[in-house]
């Protein structure tokens, strides 16, 4: 079998470890509505590229060796292949998403569902509006929150008690970057890449101030969803467009892996919102 990844772009002394995703075939995948800027419903959807789209990025994730399970896709909710929306799990506890738009309901439900039915001894239903790891990222020890657009500034206390770690609050501004995910990717527990313009003064702050280290994205990675990317401490799957974020993040000793998920960018998505970490 020919491989799918790409040739590396770097090597160093940066460590993979295994992973555990979940993910969600966009057999449904529409977009029938606006909830974030990048929704057009006058654009039309080709379905079976988003499909074979995919099916790659799923194949990189075998070829790199980390394991995922699939939610089953449901009719009439074509944003289920976000999957990462769904939940947010750590140490066995799964902190169930609440949705802001009425759209996309049906999806916390569901998760909820599956993951009791994969033998998750604790699931919750939360009080207040999350969107899984849209805005909730886990870093190391601790858990990066976003809120602004979609995620009640609340959550993030609660998120603080069910998943038993501590969490830091960072503050979005750009519509574009409606969620935390979009415009911040952990790299491994003590190194992010972030687009310090989509957060507020004193998020930017934070941040500085945490990780001096960080990768800084550019405006054109950014704005090409960039930063919706998934690491496994040492090969960073992102989107194929975000060429300077690549050369970047090679600089720095990863080895990006890109990936073209054009047609799933119709949606406001790339690799990382396609994408649930189970976490240990």
């Amino acid at each position: 079998m020919t491989s799918v990844l790409p040739r590396p772009l770097a090597t160093g002394d940066r460590r993979p470890t295994p992973r555990r995703y979940l993910l969600c075939r966009p057999d449904h995948f529409a977009v029938h509505y606006a909830i974030n800027p990048w929704m057009r419903p006058d654009l039309p959807v080709d379905r079976a590229r988003a499909l074979a789209q995919w099916e790659r990025l799923a194949a990189l994730y075998r070829e790199l060796g980390h394991r995922f399970d699939l939610l089953d896709p449901l009719p009439g909710l074509p944003d289920m292949v976000y999957a990462a929306n769904g939940a947010t799990v750590v140490g066995g506890t799964v902190l169930g998403a609440r949705f802001r738009h009425p759209e996309r309901a049906g999806e916390a439900a569901a998760h909820r569902a599956w993951f009791r039915g994969a033998g998750f001894a604790r699931v919750v239903e939360p009080e207040f509006v999350n969107e899984g790891e849209g805005d909730l990222l886990v870093a190391g020890d601790v858990v990066l929150a976003g809120s602004g657009f979609r995620t009640d500034p609340r959550a993030h206390a609660e998120a603080a008690r069910v998943l038993g770690r501590p969490v830091v609050s960072l503050e979005l501004v750009d519509p574009r970057f409606y969620h935390l995910d979009t415009t911040l990717a952990v790299l491994d527990d003590a190194t992010v890449a972030w687009y310090p313009d989509a957060f507020s003064p004193a998020s930017r702050e934070v941040l500085r101030h945490r990780y001096p280290d960080a990768v800084v994205a550019r405006a054109a990675d950014a704005a090409v969803l960039g930063l919706n990317a998934v690491s496994d401490g040492r090969h960073v799957v992102l989107p194929a467009a975000a060429t300077g974020l690549a050369a970047a993040l090679a600089e720095r000793g990863f080895v990006p892996v890109p990936v073209d998920l054009s047609e799933l960018l119709l949606g406001g998505g790339g690799p990382k919102c396609c994408t649930l970490e189970v976490h240990p």
